[in-house]
């Protein structure tokens, strides 16, 4: 018995030990009712509620939902996480994404970084014989009736005013003589094509900041930009006019200019740069001053908006906000402010926007690929490039886009910039027919605004050379053919805008060419392989070619070298063909002189260069390149060895 009962003493021990155990496990285990998100994020409330998750119903049976880990995250796209987890458990997710993941966004994958669209926009209507819901109900007023300038009429000044108007064009560029005597709210004719009277649109349009950059603008031609704009946009969509003064000079930019535009109670304001930024810097600057309006509208500071503009503008970005729009833009005479549309393009004028492989800015005829996608002839449509100094972009997406690049300096080559950007990284560009704006056009004469010190020299053929590093791809070897000067240019640190171009999965210059710019190359075909190229200088002498800036039927012309290049650089390529840019050298009707004019890759081909002879040959022609120092001619005469005047050498100049 005592045996028993000791074993029986241990056994309730081990039974008590085990049982103890277990009560002790059990109070430190979590309760089941604990969130699982409470120690996810340190000092959170367990029972706070997650962040930027709305209160749904609960499903019956299942009021708690597992959480998704990780979270889905895509860059620029809500994502409703509680309907997530309404649908699907933690498995299927995981397997979802997997399945998901090389595929992810395909329909979208040009917008990872992008906002989604939000507002809601009804498409256009045309309605025949209907005058359109925003075209003015009254015919509108003179500025001064019967004043010079009204209706855009020519307004031509005597022979009294020849100095006066000379010297305001050496200034400004523009007469502005007779700019002066012109109402600041003068009418203007009606260019647009009759169908556009009869488009309805949507009244949901958004607002938007007008911004034009100024430097040392003459005050008319400015302020009259100014007025039209406030004169022909609705009220209700005009959020601001926003005015950065680009480091101007004149007295009648300062004081007079706040004193005049306080008149509109704060919808015109004026910020100054506290050096010369440049016109393309300026506008990232326009961009950021202006905050009140969902679109940016850029126009140059001598503009004049037409009748009807901002609707037929805006209406495409409201539909679609990774949309930018451009108007039509007509020619506003600098001389005796006269409108007329601009020359070139199709029976109805209209044109896409085009480059040659130097990266000149050409016009291209609408092509009947584009009519075809029209339904009505007034309708958008895509444009591969635009001009640059007039375009409307939703803020938000511009910011996105990364404004532009702000490597690039003063002007030049930021149109091209921001097309390529809009276009590979997912967005559209299109030319509006029923947006008309006047603009002028500098006139020749002009001494122009050197830029500052601090940019150095060649800020434009820099800028030409980023914009193709960046987005040219391959093609922009063409552009080197075209422009060998530049290979050896220093352009600055491109490896941020590299960079965007990778994290946004932004198309190759190769599908844009094959399916937006299309017909370029059908206009402007891909440049030959160049077997010379620098200034032709008379052998052993001070002397060379020059354009002397003449084109589509000078002459050249004999000058003392400069080594800038510019006007004396020529190249001389496989096809035969002697070019200065998108020119091309041949012999004039009269059979000796040598006219420069413009050519393409078909046209032209007709020269030969002998470098061991120092010699170029007309090869239909057999002559060979003379030229007369004393009369500074550059001429054809029968080949003759013994003749100084027919020896040249090609020497390189390159571009610092």
């Amino acid at each position: 018995m005592r045996l028993k009962l000791g074993f029986l003493l241990r056994s309730l021990l081990i039974v008590g030990t085990f049982l103890g155990l277990v009560l002790l496990w059990a109070s430190l285990s979590p309760k089941t009712d604990d969130s699982p998100f409470g120690r996810a994020v340190e000092g959170r409330d367990a029972n706070a509620p997650l962040p930027n998750v709305q209160d749904k119903e609960p499903v019956a049976g299942n009021d708690r939902f597992k959480p998704v880990v990780p979270w889905p995250r895509v860059e620029g796209k809500e994502v409703d996480l509680e309907s997530i987890r309404r649908k699907n458990n933690v498995e299927d997710i995981q397997l979802h994404q997997q399945k998901k993941e090389n595929h992810q966004n395909i329909m979208e994958k040009q917008y990872i970084t992008f906002k989604p669209q939000t507002h809601i926009y009804s498409d256009p209507v045309l309605k025949s014989g209907v005058i359109g819901n925003f075209e003015a109900k009254e015919p509108e007023p003179e500025g001064v009736i019967g004043g010079p300038g009204e209706g855009a009429h020519p307004f031509v000044l005597g022979p009294e005013y020849k100095e006066s108007v000379q010297g305001s064009i050496r200034e400004f560029g523009f007469n502005m003589v007779a700019s002066d005597m012109i109402s600041l709210d003068r009418t203007i004719s009606d260019l647009r094509h009759e169908e556009c009277k009869y488009w309805h649109y949507d009244e949901n349009l958004l607002t938007t900041s007008v911004v034009i950059v100024f430097h040392n603008e003459g005050w008319s031609t400015l302020m009259r930009t100014v007025h039209s704009v406030i004169k022909r946009t609705p009220r209700r969509y005009l959020a601001e006019i926003v005015m950065i003064d680009d480091f101007s000079n004149k007295v009648h930019l300062k004081e007079r200019l706040d004193e005049y535009i306080k008149q509109w109670n704060g919808l015109v304001k004026v910020f100054r740069n506290e050096r010369r930024e440049g016109l393309i810097q300026a506008r990232s600057i326009g961009a950021q001053k202006a905050k009140l309006g969902q679109v940016l509208i850029y126009l140059d500071a001598h503009c004049e908006v037409g009748p009807n503009w901002y609707a037929p503008l805006v209406a495409p970005i409201s539909k679609d906000r990774t949309t930018c729009t451009v108007p039509l833009i007509d020619y506003i005479d600098g001389n005796d402010y006269s409108i007329e549309p601009q020359q070139g393009g199709d029976e109805d004028g209209f044109a896409r926007g085009a480059w040659d492989w130097s990266l000149m800015w050409k016009r291209v005829p609408l092509s009947n690929k584009e009519k075809a996608k029209r339904q009505h002839k007034t309708e958008p449509y895509w444009s591969p490039a635009m001009a640059g100094g007039l375009f409307a972009i939703e803020r938000d997406f511009f910011f996105e886009l990364g404004l532009y690049d702000p490597g690039l300096q003063i002007w030049g080559g930021e149109n091209f910039e921001i097309s390529y950007k809009i276009w590979q990284c997912g967005g559209k560009l299109l030319f509006v027919p029923c947006s008309r704006v006047g603009h002028i056009y500098r006139l020749h004469g002009w001494q122009g605004n050197p830029p500052p010190a601090h940019v150095g020299s060649s800020p434009t053929l820099k800028n030409y050379v980023r914009v193709v590093e960046v987005w040219w791809d391959e093609y922009k070897d063409y552009f080197y053919a075209s422009r060998p000067e530049t290979k050896a240019l220093a352009y600055g640190d491109i490896s941020a805008l590299k960079k965007f171009r990778e994290d946004h999965r932004c198309k190759s210059f190769t599908w844009f060419m094959e399916e937006i710019a299309y017909d370029i190359i059908k206009h402007y075909p891909l440049p030959s392989k160049n077997v010379e190229w620098g200034e032709i200088r008379g052998y052993e002498t001070d002397f060379c070619i020059d354009s002397m800036g003449h084109t589509n039927g000078g002459t050249a012309e004999l000058g003392h070298c400069h080594r800038m290049g510019g006007n004396q650089l020529f190249r001389i390529n496989e096809a035969n063909q002697l070019m200065q840019y998108d020119q091309c050298l041949t012999r004039a009707a009269d059979g000796w002189k040598v006219m420069i004019t413009h050519c393409n890759l078909n046209e032209y081909k007709e020269w030969q260069y002998f470098k061991t002879l120092y010699r170029f040959t007309h090869i239909s022609s057999g002559k060979c390149l003379d030229r007369s120092e004393i009369l500074h001619q550059v001429f054809l005469s029968d080949c003759d060895s013994t003749k100084s005047t027919q020896k040249w050498e090609m020497n390189n100049i390159l571009s610092v």
